[in-house]
């Protein structure tokens, strides 16, 4: 298994922890446990936001921009569905 593998599948990992820490602060009832969880979900962010970062500089992860054109066609549909 390569760095790039390796890095990717932590990256996904860490997407997944985000999401069960949101959903445990929101939905937390007592504010210990909510202050806890928000640590975790912080430090969590921390580590994928340097993850991420690690991974552009080596060229592994890579975001192409999305013409003007497209997000207000995007926007468009979405506001003129009739639903």
């Amino acid at each position: 298994m390569n760095d790039c593998l390796l890095l990717d599948n932590y990256l996904m990992i860490l997407k997944s922890t985000v999401e069960v820490y949101v959903h445990g602060t929101l939905e937390s009832s007592n504010e210990d446990t909510r202050k806890i969880l928000k640590k975790g979900l912080d430090e969590t962010m921390k580590h994928q936001a340097s993850t991420y970062d690690l991974m552009c500089s080596y060229g592994w992860y890579s975001v192409e921009n999305v013409k003007n054109s497209v997000i207000e066609d995007t926007f468009n549909n979405v506001v003129n569905k009739n639903c």
